[in-house]
């Protein structure tokens, strides 16, 4: 009697442990189910890379009894939110499912009604959001609107993917400046041309394509007049169904080629940048090729960068010069360092670094980066990583 009330013992904690198994099993297929319809609401939302400053990249997608049946993503700004094109594709199915959307829902009237009340409208049953939304207009009350709607919510799925998706709206909302991109190409050896100026080309195919890529993501791209008078670059993401950024060109002189490819605005906009009264017969020859030219006094990166903010550019990509580069980390207009490194050795005393004279004179004032991540891309490598951001 004692063994088979033993067994009896042992087979129903057995079978206990076997039910939590399971659920231990059911929930984490749940969560990463989770994983994989907020991985598909930031596919989504890339596919307006470049389009939709000041406002976020957002995708949605609706679910019913684990198929999606409505998704969109926000196509620029002026335009509905995510949520609201993943609903109308759901339509009446929106009732009782669950919605995913890579960024909070807004709980704002702005350019377009708040998708909060659209939420409630649908009579969904469940929000899921990547992460909540730094906006001080938005900050928590979207999530807050839905609980007091009776909407179950959850928050952070997937959090640290959409921070990265959406860091340079992140840091625009909490810096009032643009996200700074510092990108350059370099040798094993530290240079970014040979001592004579040569320069085509440092890193291989794959890496330029990566360039481009990059470029797609970008509001604006920004070089100096070396730049344009020894490289003659087109700064474009070479893709006729992607983003250009705006080209912008700082030059103090205006002492530049007429021949240069961003004088053609066919492709991709231009913006010179330089000082009042510079050179007034060269203006007028770029305005009359279409491009703009803005006077800023004085010519810096920092008002540079206080200029695109007030143009509503999210993300800047800085691909000038050492010397403009060192100008430009030193005065905080760079946050993120995009440093590709080409296996090749070229040497130079007097060849050109990506970084020219920040002043330093001891090992300890150098610059750390933060958050550092590399991999390769073909047969160079790309570091990347972040500047400490100053108080």
């Amino acid at each position: 009697m004692e063994t088979f009330q033993a067994d009896k013992e042992a087979i129903v904690t057995e079978a206990k442990e076997q039910h939590q198994d399971i659920k231990k099993l059911e929930n984490s297929q749940i969560q990463e189910f989770d994983r994989a319809m907020m991985r598909r609401c930031i596919e989504l939302a890339r596919r307006a890379l470049g389009k939709t400053a000041p406002n976020p990249l957002v995708g949605s997608v609706v679910v019913r009894d684990r198929k999606i049946v409505g998704e969109g993503f926000h196509p620029c700004a002026g335009q509905p939110h995510a949520e609201v094109f993943a609903l109308r594709e759901a339509g009446e199915l929106a009732e009782g499912a669950t919605v995913y959307v890579s960024l909070e829902p807004c709980n704002h009237y702005g350019r377009t009604p708040a998708c909060t009340e659209a939420l409630i409208a649908a009579k969904v049953a469940k929000v899921v959001a990547g992460m909540v939304d730094p906006n001080p207009l938005v900050a928590g009350s979207g999530l807050a609107r839905l609980r007091a709607a009776g909407i179950e919510v959850v928050a952070g799925v997937e959090g640290e993917a959409c921070q990265k998706l959406n860091e340079a709206f992140v840091h625009r909302i909490l810096y009032h400046r643009p996200l700074g991109i510092l990108k350059y190409a370099m040798t094993l050896d530290g240079k970014i041309a040979t001592s004579a100026g040569h320069s085509t080309w440092v890193t291989g195919e794959e890496a330029r394509s990566e360039v481009h890529k990059v470029r797609v993501g970008c509001d604006a791209v920004i070089v100096g007049g070396n730049t344009v008078r020894l490289d003659n670059p087109q700064l474009t993401s070479h893709q006729s169904d992607r983003n250009n950024p705006l080209r912008v060109v700082m030059s103090r002189t205006l002492d530049l080629p007429k021949s240069a490819w961003l004088w053609e605005t066919s492709v991709a906009g231009t913006l010179v940048l330089t000082e009042p009264g510079v050179n007034p017969e060269f203006q007028e020859f770029l305005i009359a090729k279409g491009v703009e030219v803005v006077e800023l006094s004085p010519l810096t990166p920092a008002k540079v960068m206080a200029y695109l903010y007030d143009r509503s550019f999210m993300s800047v990509l800085w691909e000038c010069g050492g010397t403009l580069a060192a100008k430009a980390i030193a005065e905080g207009a760079v946050q993120k360092i995009m440093a590709f490194i080409a296996p090749k050795i070229i040497g130079g005393a007097a060849a050109p670094t990506p970084v020219g004279d920040l002043g330093f004179a001891a090992m300890t004032e150098a610059l750390t980066l933060e958050r550092v991540s590399w991999r390769t891309i073909g047969a160079d490598c790309l570091v990347e990583g972040y500047l400490k951001i100053k108080d």
